[in-house]
């Protein structure tokens, strides 16, 4: 994964703790969602409800596991963005504990009309401030 602009912290706590002592799969998903709440706020007032117009879905989702987490763990979630479509992109994401790599992943997010139920292209204005962070 390229470098992230975006970094997101964050402590384990113990509703992310499984039956096994460490962090549960289902967690890191929330992790990822945090960081993404997080970086679209960061490039205006953006939210996975409202991206100037429309919202999001996420039809897909990746997570792969290098590392077990641990409760109080100080983590870093990177995000970058790509793969831009007309009404689809991905983010990318990598969760660091001391710049060791814990778990990686992506999820694929479709913007999406909640009015109509429909999907609908990516709102220009939302596009270019993913597309200037990102420096594309």
């Amino acid at each position: 994964m390229e470098k992230n602009k975006f970094q997101f912290p964050y402590r384990v706590g113990i509703a992310d703790i499984n039956y096994g002592g460490h962090v549960a799969n289902s967690a890191v998903l929330n992790f990822f969602q945090d960081a993404r709440i997080a970086y679209l706020s960061g490039l205006g007032s953006y939210s996975e409800i409202d991206l100037g117009g429309c919202g999001i879905i996420m039809p897909e989702a990746h997570v792969f596991f290098r590392q077990e987490m641990f409760l109080g763990d100080q983590l870093s979630v990177g995000v970058i963005s790509r793969d831009f479509k007309r009404s689809s992109w991905v983010m990318a994401y990598r969760v660091e504990r001391d710049a060791e790599v814990t778990a990686e992943g992506e999820t694929t997010l479709i913007c999406f009309n909640y009015q109509t139920r429909k999907p609908c292209r990516i709102p220009t204005e939302f596009r270019a401030a993913l597309t200037a962070f990102e420096g594309l």
